[in-house]
């Protein structure tokens, strides 16, 4: 039993120090996604409520430098901090903290941006919606069991971002996902983006 002790009290110490890094990431998530990764800036997506598969696989893929990585300035803490991007957040976590981090964020509550939006066209985008995006996207996109992320409810800045990087091919696509977003106007994805506003 006593030589058991030791490695007792390193496996306290090191699962200490694991807890304390994660807990460190988190606020420093925090400080750009708003607290419990709620955002409240029209160009920081809410990351709260996300499926774990969905906020785990973005990491990887901004690991692997497959999506657009802005430089963004921290929004709230120490804003002195120098401007970073999600590739170099990311290319800084091992599986196990990305694992962490998107299981902490989904088990939170997704709370929908509070913003203006044009009744007309968000009611041109609820047709759209029902036609072209239902089927992956349902209840009206706020289902986070589709593995699809959450559309209901982002801000209309970061959701117009995603859609120019999907129109430009700056930002990867599953097939099926392409086949649906080239042949829509910008009349259409404006339109699409109120829609998702709207759900607040």
């Amino acid at each position: 039993m006593k030589a058991a002790l030791p490695a007792l009290v390193a496996f306290a110490l090191a699962s200490t120090a694991m807890a304390a890094d994660l807990d460190a990431t988190i606020e420093m998530c925090n400080d750009c996604h708003g607290d419990d990764g709620v955002s409240q800036w029209d160009d920081m997506p809410t990351i709260a409520g996300i499926d774990a598969f969905v906020g785990s696989e973005a990491m990887y893929v901004y690991q692997d430098e497959a999506r657009p990585c802005a430089m963004s300035d921290f929004r709230q803490g120490d804003t002195s901090r120098p401007a970073t991007n999600m590739c170099d957040v990311a290319a800084e976590l091992d599986d196990d903290a990305i694992e962490a981090l998107a299981e902490h964020y989904a088990a939170l509550p997704f709370v929908p941006a509070r913003q203006e939006f044009d009744a007309a066209k968000a009611a041109a985008g609820e047709a759209i919606h029902e036609d072209k995006c239902s089927r992956c996207h349902s209840d009206g996109g706020s289902n986070p069991e589709d593995e699809a992320s959450i559309l209901a409810g982002q801000w209309m800045g970061y959701l117009r971002t995603t859609f120019a990087e999907y129109a430009s091919g700056d930002r990867e696509q599953m097939d099926k996902m392409k086949d649906v977003m080239d042949p829509l106007s910008a009349e259409d994805t404006e339109a699409l983006i109120h829609y998702y506003a709207s759900q607040q």
